[in-house]
């Protein structure tokens, strides 16, 4: 569909045709239509750029899918899927967030994104289990995705030790030689907070099923209640 200018016009016309036909503001006294995108984390992906004037001019807002950096099946470290800090590079929320804004986006476009889940990692070495250990394979299926569900229950299954790495703002996991990549109570909290100093226009999970008891949907509840109080 979006191949051509042909092709994009033949999904385009129909689908504004059947939003107003059912969900016209001005014709039913409606509040207005949104036009929302999800991107990725930078605006600049694989040497190509997004269209920052039709994105600043068109949509609502974007989510920013500040997850998923890295791609587990080609790595042969360990690493956090997304990190808020980058102390070596350019592969982080922040640093993604700061390139949207400088490219064009006001921060009330910009809605962060966070997830619920990380990924796990077979370690070559049992005794060297940091960021960037070296890793030979994933654990698990799904090439390697685990729920922060299942990653609790791994916890306590496994009597697995639990890092917190305040450089980067990251969480993982280790026992025996598996390793998980992922965002604790902490973690989310410190985003949220994070968004709310920059003056971004909110944040989102993907996804909240993969919560557990809704420790972390709580965290995100508790940072918006304390700063209408």
């Amino acid at each position: 569909m979006a191949s051509n200018s042909a092709s994009q016009k033949t999904f385009i016309d129909p689908s504004i045709n059947w939003a107003r036909s059912y969900a016209e503001a001005k014709n039913s006294s409606k509040p207005p239509l949104i036009l929302t995108a999800s991107v990725s984390f930078a605006p600049t992906v694989d040497g190509l750029n997004y269209p920052i004037q039709s994105i600043s001019s068109g949509l609502n807002w974007i989510n920013v899918m500040a997850y998923d950096f890295f791609d587990p099946t080609r790595s042969k470290f360990t690493n956090s899927h997304a990190a808020l800090y980058d102390s070596i590079g350019q592969v982080s929320a922040s640093y993604g967030i700061g390139a949207w804004i400088q490219a064009g986006i006001t921060a009330k476009k910009l809605v962060l994104g966070m997830p619920f889940y990380g990924y796990s990692r077979r370690l070559v070495n049992a005794n060297n289990h940091g960021v960037l250990a070296p890793a030979n394979g994933l654990v698990g299926s799904d090439m390697g995705a685990i729920t922060y569900h299942q990653i609790k229950a791994f916890i306590t299954q496994n009597k697995a030790t639990t890092v917190y790495n305040a450089t980067i703002v990251s969480d993982y996991c280790y026992a025996g030689t598996t390793w998980i990549g992922y965002d604790d109570k902490q973690i989310t909290s410190t985003k949220v907070s994070y968004a709310k100093q920059k003056g971004l226009l909110g944040y989102f999970a993907w996804r909240v099923a993969a919560d557990y008891n809704w420790g972390l949907s709580q965290q995100g509840l508790c940072e918006f209640f304390h700063t209408i109080l």
